[in-house]
């Protein structure tokens, strides 16, 4: 198969790039296999992808060099394909209409995928005809305002099949999104095990960490209240945080007030992290909403329990509570301080914990998720895209009755008011 992923820029940082370039590679191995990044900014990208995956580009931002193309004209004027409500919507522009469209009217393939909300709206309106056409949500649909949900519904039903990366999400998507006959599938992100040449964590050492965006969501402020409580009681025990973001300044004041310089430290991004796992003994999550849960697996694939916030979506769906890691409630800084004191001061329990981890992430391994891609795919393709022509008229004439009905209703709720 021939398989094409189209993504916002594979040139940056994030789990979606990370994801996407692990399972291409994966992909690769038996297919033909491509990223197209919508923008390059720099002139190699922070993940070298696999040398079976090409790598190419349709807006070049990088100044200074003969492909800019920031200065073009159409680069001012604003986007009407790509989603006016979707997050990235003030990147793309009438020059990233075109490139896009383009890009995808011409695409020979099997099989094409969007990455993000804004692009599998692209995918569905302008992919060719006979392309399998497959968008990832790698957030969740909770988490879109109404305005992208109804482009989502509006366009959506020209798709092949969704995926989501949680059974939740997908289960929300079926339930709110009606898409009748569009395949909607939950296929977490891939992570691959640590280099043969790291040994995992052995629980002896006494680092709790912890990694990620130093972001509001993430609650890094309630890990750290949390960890006072540990001090009190373990003090040989300390606290890594791996991040970099707009909280660094108030989170190393709140370190600071209260006097747990020598307990808890930033330690800012750091890539790759498997180093940084593996010298601790304790993974710690203390979100109040994820929507898969990458760090998790990352920190269980190094041999580290992880003790997380059961938040939406993604922890329930990765730690075996009691077994592989403890989850306990969202917001709550005594439960976060009682989940990691059980482990602290429990040797066996933590060693024990820490290998059934090891041994349940491996159904994370990029091969095990390439592999269920790949049936999709296959499906798919082997079913001409799926519903063909005929069921794509019966999507189109979907999306225009569900308009008209949130426009009858619109006009009724005003003239309830009126």
């Amino acid at each position: 198969m021939h398989i094409s992923f189209l993504i916002h820029n594979a040139y940056g940082i994030g789990g979606t790039i990370r994801t996407t370039y692990n399972l291409a590679g994966t992909l690769a191995e038996h297919h033909d296999v491509e990223i197209v990044s919508v923008f390059r900014h720099r002139e190699e990208p922070v993940f070298a992808p696999s040398g079976k995956v090409r790598l190419r580009h349709l807006v070049d931002l990088r100044k200074g060099t003969p492909g800019y193309e920031g200065d073009d004209p159409e680069y001012e004027r604003p986007a009407t394909v790509f989603p006016a409500a979707e997050g990235r919507y003030k990147q793309y522009s009438a020059l990233t209409d075109r490139r896009i469209a383009e890009h995808l009217r011409g695409l020979d393939c099997d099989v094409v995928v969007g990455t993000r909300p804004g692009l599998n709206v692209h995918i569905a309106q302008q992919a060719r005809r006979g392309v399998a056409r497959v968008g990832q949500e790698h957030l969740t649909l909770g988490t879109h305002s109404p305005q992208l949900k109804l482009a989502l519904r509006t366009h959506y039903p020209r798709l092949d099949a969704v995926t989501t990366v949680t059974e939740a999400d997908a289960a929300t998507y079926r339930k709110l999104m009606r898409l009748p006959g569009v395949r909607v599938e939950a296929v977490p992100n891939s992570i691959p095990a640590p280099a043969p040449a790291l040994a995992p964590a052995d629980s002896t050492g006494k680092w709790v960490i912890a990694a990620g965006r130093l972001a509001p969501a993430k609650r890094y402020d309630l890990l750290i209240r949390a960890f006072e409580k540990v001090v009190a009681e373990r003090p040989d025990w300390r606290l890594r945080i791996y991040g970099a973001g707009a909280e660094r300044a108030k989170l190393r004041a709140q370190i600071d007030k209260r006097g747990l310089y020598n307990h808890v430290y930033l330690m800012g991004p750091a890539t790759p992290l498997d180093a940084e796992w593996v010298k601790g003994s304790i993974g710690a999550v203390t979100s109040s909403l994820e929507s898969f849960g990458m760090t998790i697996v990352e920190a269980m694939r190094s041999g580290l329990p992880v003790v997380s916030t059961d938040c939406p979506h993604g922890p329930g769906e990765i730690i075996d509570n009691g077994v592989d890691g403890l989850l306990v409630p969202t917001g709550k800084a005594d439960a976060i301080a009682a989940g990691l004191l059980k482990l602290i001061n429990d040797d066996d329990l933590r060693r024990r914990m820490g290998q059934a981890a090891l041994k349940s992430s491996a159904r994370f391994d990029p091969a095990e998720v390439a592999g269920r891609y790949e049936a999709l795919f296959a499906d798919l393709a082997s079913r001409g895209a799926l519903r063909g022509s005929l069921h794509r008229t019966r999507g189109a004439l979907l999306s225009s009755a569900l308009r008209t009905k949130d426009r009858s209703r619109t006009a009724l709720r005003k003239g309830r008011t009126a």
